[in-house]
């Protein structure tokens, strides 16, 4: 009988039941409009829904590959922390949860840093993939943080946040929490060192990093309709016993009440953060990516930045051109 249930019966089951040629998610809705988008259109699209412009969460892999010239990046090694330091365990165990993340994601972590070129300029460049737990911020997380800062100190480089977080990772206690301080400490290095730290605000941008590297850049740059804060806006509420703001955490409120220096759509990142660095690094963008830069006058720069000097940071150049 053993053989029959085991073997027969799903051999003849397999035979009637219809194959399927193609895969479940080939539609993707959009959370804004409710409209369906075939992936394929929505991967060209970097992940902005066409009809809605909602920016849709992208992996870290995509992310680079679209930001990067040629999409082409040089990944700096899988740091080493110990796992799974507390042997925590809720409804599974937490080493168990830290494999299937990595077998979802193909990432070791939540953080993936590299060096590559972005119009010309060499910069690091880190982002944070929130499919990898939540983007949460664990000992591996902030350890990579703090290795790709610490290497573009040590490079010279311009380093680039791309953050998307649901805060401190839970299962590692306060061996999380300590990574808040030490990337603090990492952000003022590169400060030190006078290298530009440009971080960009995607969705969503909470709990912890919002206290710690993710609101310490030179400039602050937000996707459109991101969500930024540190406690959920029903605690806040709560806590206040008061109604907030239509909009309230949104990038857009953020940036209206000077929390963000701009909001910038995904499929202009590459020129905008492009054009920055080469601000800020008084090195001209190169001729062959000049026309695929936008206009920015010396005034929005000098207001993103706040420098006492502008003289300091702007070409001469760009303030003949203002």
């Amino acid at each position: 009988m053993n053989w029959i249930n085991n073997v027969v019966r799903p051999k003849i089951r397999s035979f009637l039941q219809p194959k399927k040629d193609t895969p479940d998610n080939l539609w993707v809705k959009c959370p804004e409009s409710g409209e369906m988008v075939f992936y394929k259109d929505l991967e060209a699209n970097q992940w902005v829904v066409p009809g809605s412009g909602h920016h849709m969460k992208i992996k870290a892999a995509d992310r680079l590959a679209v930001f990067l010239d040629g999409g082409i990046y040089d990944p700096l090694p899988d740091v080493h922390v110990v796992q799974d330091p507390l042997k925590f365990r809720d409804t599974k165990k937490y080493a168990d949860r830290i494999k299937e993340n990595r077998n979802k994601t193909g990432m070791q972590d939540a953080v993936m840093a590299a060096e590559g070129h972005l119009l010309g300029h060499r910069v690091m460049v880190a982002v944070q993939d929130f499919e990898f737990m939540g983007g949460s911020l664990g000992m591996a997380a902030g350890e990579a943080i703090v290795q790709a800062m610490l290497t573009a100190v040590e490079r010279r480089l311009p380093f680039i946040m791309f953050v998307a977080s649901g805060g401190a990772r839970m299962q590692e206690g306060v061996l999380s929490l300590m990574q808040m301080p030490r990337t603090t400490v990492a952000v003022r290095k590169l400060k030190q060192a006078g290298l530009p730290y440009i971080v960009v605000l995607t969705n969503p941008t909470t709990g912890g990093v919002t206290a710690s590297y993710a609101m310490l850049g030179d400039i602050q740059i937000a996707e459109p309709g991101a969500q930024i804060g540190f406690a959920g806006a029903r605690v806040i509420e709560q806590t206040i016993r008061e109604k907030l703001p239509e909009g309230f955490q949104r990038s857009e409120y953020l940036n209206k009440h000077g929390m963000v220096d701009m909001v910038v759509h995904r499929h202009k990142l590459r020129e905008t953060i492009g054009s920055l660095v080469g601000i800020l690094t008084k090195v001209p963008v190169l001729e062959q990516f000049a026309s695929k830069v936008p206009a920015r006058s010396a005034t929005a720069v000098r207001k993103a930045v706040r420098v006492e000097n502008p003289a300091d940071i702007i070409p001469p150049a760009a303030a003949h051109a203002e």
